[in-house]
């Protein structure tokens, strides 16, 4: 497993710290940390669709909060799925909720046995209702709102904001209030399919860098989404751009973890 120490701004100031390795490549649960305020980020998934060692989009906070559900999510052991509470979820498509009712069929047993509540599945009102009509409808697979018992799910659809895809002027005009260090942003295709790019509502390096032009200073970007076997390619696109930001891919198995400064005492 790769351990890259990374530095977070965003919100108060925070430094990095090296993740110690582990004999597995999924860490333990952090709740108990005697650092407060800290969050590990791991990325399970990060491509743009399968192939051998390239898994679709999720990111485990800590141990028990996944963004996104894609195939990454299968590397995870038993014990490790069963922690997770919540799930955040971009949009519908199949490479980012493609694990949401494997993981709950898998943990179905041991949750229930411990009389836990549903696991909350956070979405746009939009993708929660493409989950209910065309994942869990007894056709693609079976209604876990409703099972094992209508009063006692294993997971529960829970309706908030969050984002798609694409061009999006109200996350860089976000973003311009916060102080960021860190951004994980998609890049799915390459400047020679930048119309199907435009259609599918995904970026190509060249809208990446229009999009990227928003975000003052310079920080690390990490690219996510890239198509298997296209990653040279559109890397090396990226890094034809110019930009004054520090741009690197994502790989499964990379590990941030961003921990709170202590207050310094002035005077």
């Amino acid at each position: 497993m790769r351990h890259r120490p990374l530095v977070s701004n965003s919100g108060a100031a925070q430094h990095s710290g090296h993740v110690p390795p582990t004999e597995h490549p999924l860490l333990p649960s952090c709740n108990g940390a005697p650092t407060t305020g800290s969050m590990i980020v791991q990325v399970l998934g990060c491509s743009g669709s399968i192939a051998a060692g390239c898994r679709t989009t999720s990111f485990l906070l800590d141990d028990d909060v996944l963004i996104d559900a894609g195939t990454g999510v299968g590397d995870m052991p038993l014990d490790a799925l069963a922690r997770v509470e919540h799930i955040l979820i971009s949009h519908s498509h199949l490479d980012h909720i493609l694990a949401i009712g494997l993981l709950a069929d898998s943990v179905m047993r041991e949750r229930s046995a411990a009389d836990r509540g549903p696991i909350q599945v956070h979405a746009l009102p939009e993708t929660i209702a493409a989950l209910r009509t065309h994942i869990f409808n007894g056709v693609i697979w079976p209604d876990f709102t409703r099972l094992p018992s209508a009063d006692k799910p294993m997971l529960a659809l829970v309706p908030i904001y969050t984002g798609d895809t694409g061009p999006n002027p109200k996350l860089w005009e976000r973003l311009a209030t916060m102080r960021v260090a860190h951004l994980v942003i998609e890049t799915a295709f390459g400047d020679d399919e930048r119309q199907l790019a435009r259609i599918s509502r995904h970026l190509c390096p060249a809208a990446l860098g229009h999009e990227l032009a928003h975000l003052a200073g310079s920080i690390d970007v990490h690219i996510t989404h890239i198509k298997p076997g296209e990653r040279a390619a559109v890397m090396a696109e990226i890094g034809r751009l110019g930009s004054q930001h520090k741009i690197r891919a994502l790989e499964i198995g990379d590990v941030m973890r961003f921990v709170d400064e202590p207050k310094r005492a002035y005077g």
